[in-house]
């Protein structure tokens, strides 16, 4: 199923070539009670630069959410190739952002020398294509600037539940394959309600994937929150099933990793032990 974004952004760079400054913004735009912007070096940032475009995503009204606010995000960002026989380049994430993490993106998003060849297809007539997709999963510290804008205003009632209207069909098919999922979930506050339907639409998108693109840390997140949604009275069972049917067919590598790190913690008591 292709993936759903609550935002599409195209955003037009002119005369790229000849841009003086190391650092150009889009405009603002808005997505989950948070304004955002995306963020390009044209000579790259850090490692890259000098190498690749570097192309990030950025909370633009950081310093007017509250202390401890926080953004459960997923991202795909795509520099477009005009000329249809050749492949754009595209990356995806699923990155938190926070008061300590404004910004996120990739360093290294187009090589230089493919993104300058005038027989690319990426420059065109002096002007380069962005595409931003941005979600919003979920929203941990209400916008003073955008509370008027609120969850119920924007959102669509779907069996109970405030849903974006990218999500209408996600949740609605959930629905339909499981209609007592939440039989005994109690909470009646609409934006805790939302956190942990959302909660439950990415671990559903995430033991979808190919068992080869998920880590065990990738598992390890999964078990947590499925415990999570589940002792707040979530029905899951199938969700359930298919990460044990992942889990164990990597046990013996899961274990060896376990056992390595249960080494290493035992490497550091020693290591605190000598010291002091």
């Amino acid at each position: 199923m292709e993936e759903q974004y609550e935002k599409k952004i195209t955003w037009t760079i002119k005369n790229f070539s000849s841009l003086p400054s190391e650092k150009i913004c889009s405009d603002n735009f808005v997505v989950g009670d948070s304004k955002w912007r995306l963020v390009a070096y044209p000579k790259g940032h850090g490692d890259s630069f000098n190498k690749s475009l570097s192309l990030f995503l950025a909370v633009a009204d950081s310093e007017s959410l509250p202390y401890g606010w926080k953004r459960d995000t997923k991202y795909r960002q795509t520099v477009v190739n005009q000329t249809s026989e050749k492949p754009s380049q595209q990356k995806v994430g699923k990155p938190w952002f926070n008061q300590n993490c404004v910004s996120w993106g990739f360093q290294s998003m187009v090589p230089l020398t493919e993104l300058l060849d005038i027989n690319g297809g990426f420059l065109v007539n002096g002007e380069i294509k962005i595409v931003a997709e941005v979600g919003v999963l979920e929203v941990v510290g209400k916008s003073d600037v955008l509370e008027e804008t609120s969850l119920v205003n924007e959102s669509i009632d779907v069996n109970g539940f405030k849903v974006l209207p990218s999500q209408v069909e996600s949740v609605k098919s959930l629905f339909i394959k499981h209609p007592d999922i939440a039989s005994q979930f109690r909470p009646k506050n609409p934006h805790l309600r939302t956190a942990y339907l959302n909660s439950i639409l990415s671990l559903t998108e995430s033991l979808c994937q190919s068992p080869e693109e998920l880590s065990n840390a990738d598992l390890a997140n999964a078990y947590c929150t499925l415990t999570c949604v589940t002792k707040a009275g979530f029905k899951l069972d199938w969700l359930e099933k298919k990460l044990k049917e992942i889990g164990e067919a990597r046990l013996q590598e899961i274990e060896e990793e376990l056992k390595d790190m249960k080494q290493t913690c035992v490497d550091m008591e020693t290591l605190l032990v000598f010291l002091r």
